[in-house]
């Protein structure tokens, strides 16, 4: 029974928070893509409960939402993890291995490609096309800090170190 009330507690935060994006948005759909950006910025993905929801309070069909947050590759229809890994796959990376820094990252944090964020939902691995860091290459990105010229063993290195900081915290 406590789990139920903490769930439910849970569910009315989520929406007391979407509620007052959506009132400093106007409750506008001409602001869908603000409110949803925003909606996601809380929430790190956009789950289908909060699409039916926006929808619902600016008066649009779920599917006007749905097909908005599946066009644009901003969007993410799946949790995120709170460190974002972006790894370049580039021309240049590619050439100088990339790829085994990310079999690396994946058999560390046992991720793949079909499953791309841990279940603590501390990290999760993107590819990317280019970092426009080329002279680094291979190059890495977690949050906003580029990490160039890593190594397998660096880029584990650097996932143990923010778990460590975040066990400390």
């Amino acid at each position: 029974m406590q789990q139920t009330m903490e769930k439910t507690q849970a569910m009315i935060d989520h929406l007391a928070a979407v509620n007052r994006i959506l009132e400093k948005n106007g409750y506008q759909e001409s602001r869908l893509i603000p409110i949803l950006q925003e909606v996601q910025d809380v929430y790190k993905y956009l789950s289908k409960e909060m699409i039916s929801y926006v929808a619902t309070s600016i008066g649009v069909p779920p599917s006007r939402v749905y097909g908005v947050a599946t066009f644009y590759a901003h969007f993410s229809m799946q949790p995120k993890g709170k460190y974002i890994i972006r790894l370049c796959d580039g021309t240049a990376c590619h050439v100088k291995k990339s790829h085994g820094i990310l079999n690396a990252l994946y058999a560390h944090l046992d991720l793949s490609a079909d499953k791309r964020t841990t279940d603590d939902l501390l990290f999760t691995i993107e590819t990317v096309s280019c970092l426009g860091a080329c002279g680094l290459a291979p190059v890495m990105v977690v949050g906003d800090e580029v990490h160039g010229q890593v190594t397998p063993e660096q880029a584990v290195a650097i996932v143990d170190q923010l778990r460590a900081a975040e066990k400390q915290a």
